[in-house]
């Protein structure tokens, strides 16, 4: 097993034991589920955010990119790990947060951390992909900008129409996981 096999095995084991929930819920997307991820509390937690951020890293080795970020809230955790990860392992990334509106003060930004210009590549990324939507606005907003999304990196993702979404947005989604790691 080489290190990233290990540091997902051991992500997997976090999510499981801190995230996976067997109830009925109600999704974001709208959808009603007979479980819920709730990836935030091993995103938000020391281990959690170190093995999701070292992962994602991984992943975006040799990507040509300017930043890494996602929508608000899911991958709010997951760019602060990566920033700091990466800055501490000598290879630092930038890192945003895609607002759900334009903020009605201050700088009145819609996008919040690196400095993105037109013309810049980006990864997105989030915690949990269901249908995909809050991603596909994510991408709208920063096409708006000129910015360009080849992939979606996700933690999970619930295998529930965000890969085909976000295809039809151009781009390619990769998750860490799917919900058959969880046997559901």
């Amino acid at each position: 097993m080489n290190n990233i096999d290990a540091l997902k095995a051991r992500l997997l084991v976090v999510l499981k034991e801190k995230s996976f929930h067997k109830q009925k819920v109600k999704l974001a997307s709208g959808l009603e589920s007979d479980y819920y991820i709730d990836a935030r509390v091993t995103t938000l937690s020391a281990e959690g955010a170190y093995l999701a951020a070292k992962i994602m890293i991984e992943m975006a080795k040799g990507e040509k990119i300017k930043a890494i970020g996602g929508p608000t809230l899911g991958a709010d955790p997951l760019a602060g790990a990566i920033a700091a990860v990466s800055f501490q392992e000598g290879a630092p990334i930038d890192t945003f947060i895609v607002r759900k509106a334009v903020k009605a003060h201050g700088r009145q930004k819609r996008v919040e951390g690196a400095a993105l210009e037109k013309g810049d590549e980006v990864i997105l990324i989030d915690d949990v992909a269901t249908t995909g939507g809050s991603l596909v606005d994510a991408i709208g907003a920063l096409k708006e900008m000129g910015v360009k999304v080849n992939k979606v990196f996700c933690v999970v993702d619930r295998l529930q129409g965000a890969a085909e979404n976000l295809r039809k947005s151009g781009c390619e989604l990769i998750p860490i996981f799917t919900s058959k790691d969880f046997g559901v």
